[in-house]
């Protein structure tokens, strides 16, 4: 099976297609991929964990990789218990929240096989080039 990668730009979502973005605790989604959750995929204002509408919020504004992890190891667990779902990652905590691909992209090692979850390209090349 040929690997599917995140879209650099979602403006749509297919029916059971999920938009995965980085978010801060507060869940103020003002910008970046957390306004397009908001203003097209239901994010709801105040809730920056979790699934929401369309949408699903990971929290990358709270700390460094340490504090960001959970919430990544929460995501996979969710979607390998919701297969129903293709979650369509996008490239969280590298925009607004200042961190790199080789930073944030190790943290979803675990989810590179997992079937309903798409990564974006930048992510399965660091973890591959990590031997993954």
């Amino acid at each position: 099976m040929e690997r599917r990668y995140t879209p650099e730009m979602i403006t749509s979502l297919s029916d059971k297609e999920i938009f995965v973005f980085g978010s801060n605790l507060q869940g103020f989604h003002g910008g970046g991929a957390a306004r397009m959750a908001r203003l097209h995929f239901g994010a709801e204002w105040g809730k920056g964990v979790g699934m929401q509408g369309r949408c699903y919020a990971i929290p990358t504004m709270h700390g460094g990789i340490a504090e960001i992890r959970p919430y990544v190891d929460d995501f996979i667990d969710y979607a390998i218990a919701h297969p129903e779902y293709t979650f369509l990652v996008t490239r969280i905590g590298c925009g607004i929240a200042g961190f790199t691909d080789e930073q944030i992209a190790p943290l979803f090692a675990r989810a590179i096989d997992v079937v309903n979850i798409v990564l974006p390209r930048e992510f399965v090349n660091v973890i591959q080039a990590n031997g993954k």
